[in-house]
């Protein structure tokens, strides 16, 4: 069921695998200025070194060829690219490292998926307000206008910024990513904002500037549990599901390809706890401008993370307080029916990534849709041989042939999240998602493919041969 021309790829960030924090020229990103900060949940971990990539690509393209990849997803680095984070200054050393990345990946017969900003912003950026800034919208245009001058003649798929609603809530509220604040019910609604818009401005450059020449597609990652409710018989239960789908797939779908604004069920959420708490100074959830670039219609495809399952009850107004927890009022479970692997929060639900993907065909007007993310983790004592991974790539990729088949949703792409072990951010190194190990504890950072690594590239190879036929 998976067309000829179907993306089997695998993804990575550059914070999560380059190192080479303050190598030829690098700026300081906030995940820089986050990770050297005493008392963050990582403890001593940083992304200082992590797979070294920026020196070691030569062994991550080994990795790449060994799987068979058709492509492969990075990100670049904006303060390795542009150090205070604008075009006044372009650390050419960075356009080489890029260049002979995208180079090198053509030369193998791997189309690169490009993201344009992976959760390292620079600092210089953050010191003028970051995504709380209405400005960081034109900051963004004019980086991705240098991105795709620099790099689009050979880039196809670009993607503007990766899961918005994990920057906005873990970096603006939570407090547990970079940039750590802990504005509740106020920045995270604002920065999500900013992003939306930061991504429609780029996304018409793209369209206006560059699409007749260089032929390729832009979109941004969302990404989404599926939500389905706890008690399907109970109409508030039901009604809570929905809510939690439009505070998380909805927030960022909606303006994107339903209304070019955020879903009713998010406003109204929103704006009804504002009056029980009597919140002035204007909505909490912002209101596009009429005289910026609307975001209705900015995505040529729809990019997909997924990862687990949640079952969801109503909230019955027991929360109280300025917050998006308190805003969205419900409650996520997980089934104690679905199996845990390395994290707490990580249900292994494949199931899931067919409902959500029918969800989409749906909800979103039948998009194009690329998996863009997607992986299982191990922690704790290190297992090579991780059949369980490997099986859970097998009956994952099964879902998605029956999304295509039965369900006719238009996937034409699929990315397992990581190529290489790496720092998972607020985990550090205590999660392992790669395809192959690295040996953080070795200065060469030696890569070994698990056993799942090998599965992956067997299934790779069963399509690829089917359609060769």
């Amino acid at each position: 069921m998976f067309p000829p021309d179907f993306a089997w790829g695998a993804a990575t960030a550059a914070y999560q695998i380059e190192g080479g924090w303050q190598t030829d020229g690098k700026g300081p990103s906030i995940w820089d200025t986050f990770c050297h900060k005493e008392g963050r949940g990582c403890g001593a971990q940083t992304g200082d070194v992590t797979c070294n990539s920026y020196e070691l690509w030569d062994k991550d393209l080994q990795c790449i060829r060994q799987l068979g990849l058709t492509h492969y997803r990075l990100s670049l680095s904006w303060p390795r690219l542009l150090p205070d984070g604008t075009t006044r200054h372009v650390n050419q050393k960075g356009v080489e490292y890029y260049n002979k990345v995208i180079d090198d990946l053509r030369s193998c017969d791997v189309s690169p998926m490009v993201t344009l900003y992976h959760f390292d912003l620079p600092q210089a950026l953050q010191d003028g307000g970051g995504w709380k800034a209405p400005a960081i919208a034109a900051a963004f245009d004019d980086y991705a206008r240098f991105c795709f001058r620099t790099f689009g003649d050979r880039v196809k798929l670009w993607l503007t910024v990766n899961e918005p609603y994990v920057c906005a809530k873990l970096g603006h509220e939570d407090g547990v990513h970079a940039p750590g604040l802990k504005e509740a019910g106020t920045a995270a609604y604002l920065a999500g904002h900013n992003m939306l818009r930061a991504h429609a401005r780029a996304w018409h450059s793209y369209n206006s500037l560059y699409r007749s020449t260089q032929g390729g597609a832009v979109s941004l990652a969302i990404n989404s549990d599926w939500l389905e409710p706890w008690r399907p018989e109970h109409a508030a239960d039901v009604s809570a599901s929905a809510r939690s789908l439009a505070f998380t797939l909805g927030w960022f779908g909606w303006p994107l390809f339903v209304t070019g604004d955020y879903p009713h069920a998010m406003r109204a959420a929103v704006d009804t706890q504002s009056v029980k708490l009597g919140h002035r100074g204007g909505p909490r959830l912002p209101v596009f401008s009429e005289d910026e670039p609307s975001p209705l219609g900015t995505a040529d495809f729809f990019a997909l993370n997924y990862y687990t399952s949640r079952k969801v009850k109503d909230g019955s107004g027991g929360e109280w307080g300025m917050s998006m927890r308190c805003d969205r009022d419900t409650e996520e479970i997980l089934d104690p029916d679905w199996s845990i692997c390395g994290a707490a929060w990580l249900a292994v639900v494949p199931g899931g990534l067919r409902k959500l993907l029918h969800y989409i065909k749906d909800t979103f007007g039948d998009p194009v849709v690329y998996i863009t993310e997607n992986g299982f983790c191990q922690a704790g004592p290190l297992v090579k041989e991780d059949a369980q991974r490997g099986r859970f790539y097998e009956e994952t990729i099964q879902e998605v042939e029956k999304a295509i088949g039965e369900d006719g949703v238009n996937v034409r792409g699929y990315f397992a999240w990581s190529l290489l072990d790496n720092f998972e951010w607020a985990d550090g190194f205590d999660l392992r998602f790669g395809l192959f190990h690295v040996d953080f504890s070795d200065a060469e950072r030696k890569r070994t493919i698990y056993r799942s690594g090998l599965e992956y590239a067997r299934i790779i190879s069963k399509y690829k041969a089917a359609h060769s036929k």
